[in-house]
């Protein structure tokens, strides 16, 4: 039988760019957009519906450090904040993470729909 290490596990060690008691901040290693940033809890779990409510409360307090960081860095226009749970959604890493993916003024040439884009043919809905 092969390990399997989790690659968010081992970035724990590092803490990432920012962290507080339960969750760290690491930038993404396959940037969506320049600052996209991860958020992920220390505790090794797979879905956003498995936190305490504990955990709940320190990922916006968290996601409110990474934004700040970010328009001081980045200065971007905009955000969209994700979560995949499942491989039915699009999760290849069965540990918990929260992206955080600047967004910028033409950036794409038709944002309108937002993450209703994880299925492109709904994301156009008027």
């Amino acid at each position: 039988m092969v390990d399997i290490v989790c690659p968010f596990c081992s970035l724990i060690k590092e803490r990432g760019v920012l962290s507080n008691k339960l969750w760290f901040a690491a930038w993404d290693k396959y940037p969506v957009n320049k600052g996209h940033i991860l958020i992920i809890p220390f505790r090794h779990i797979s879905s956003y519906f498995d936190t305490t409510d504990e955990e709940k409360t320190t990922l916006l307090a968290i996601i409110e450090e990474c934004k700040e960081l970010l328009d001081k860095t980045f200065k971007p226009d905009g955000y969209n904040i994700g979560i995949n749970i499942g491989q039915a959604a699009g999760q290849t890493i069965m540990h918990l993470h929260v992206h955080v993916i600047p967004r910028y003024h033409n950036d794409t040439p038709h944002p309108e729909g937002g993450v209703r884009g994880v299925i492109p043919s709904k994301q156009k809905y008027f």
